[in-house]
C-alpha cells in the first residue's frame, strides 16, 4: 500500500461525515414514541447503513474506520456536560431505559461488525445446472 494524499483526503472527508451522523444520532437517540426508542432505533440504522455504504463504496477498511472514529468521538464530545450544564445524553432514573447508554455501546459494535468483515464470502460450488 502506497502512500496517496487521495486517500487521506477520503479518510479525513469520511470522518467528517462520520462525525456530522454522530451528532446526529446522539442528538436524536434520546427520542421515544411511547415505549418504543424510534430515536435510537433511526440512529442506529443511519449509521450501519453510512458505514456499510462507506465500506462497499470504497472497499477501505481504513475510511470505514474513520466514519466510525467519527460518529464515536462525535457522541464523546457531545454526551458530555457543557458550558451551560446542560447535557444532551441525560441520565435516566435508576433501572429505566437508557437509551444513551445502548448507542455508545451499539455503535462500536456496529463499527467492528462491519470493519472485520470479510472482503469476499467464499461461494458454494455449483452443481449441475438444473432443467426445469
Amino acid at each position: 500500500m502506497s502512500f496517496s494524499w487521495s486517500r487521506v483526503a477520503a479518510w479525513v472527508v469520511a470522518f467528517v461525515v462520520g462525525a456530522f451522523y454522530g451528532v446526529a444520532g446522539t442528538v436524536a437517540q434520546a427520542y421515544m414514541l411511547g415505549w418504543f426508542p424510534l430515536g435510537l432505533t433511526l440512529g442506529l440504522i443511519g449509521v450501519v447503513a453510512l458505514l456499510i455504504a462507506v465500506r462497499l463504496l470504497t472497499s477501505d477498511r481504513w475510511a470505514t474506520l474513520a466514519t466510525a472514529l467519527g460518529v464515536m468521538i462525535a457522541t464523546l464530545v457531545f454526551s458530555g456536560a457543557g458550558p451551560g450544564g446542560s447535557v444532551v445524553v441525560p441520565q435516566t432514573p435508576e433501572g429505566a431505559f437508557n437509551p444513551g447508554i445502548l448507542w455508545t455501546i451499539l455503535v462500536p459494535l456496529a463499527a467492528v461488525i462491519v470493519i472485520a468483515w470479510p472482503e469476499s464470502l467464499p461461494r458454494m460450488p455449483r452443481t449441475a445446472d438444473r432443467a426445469d
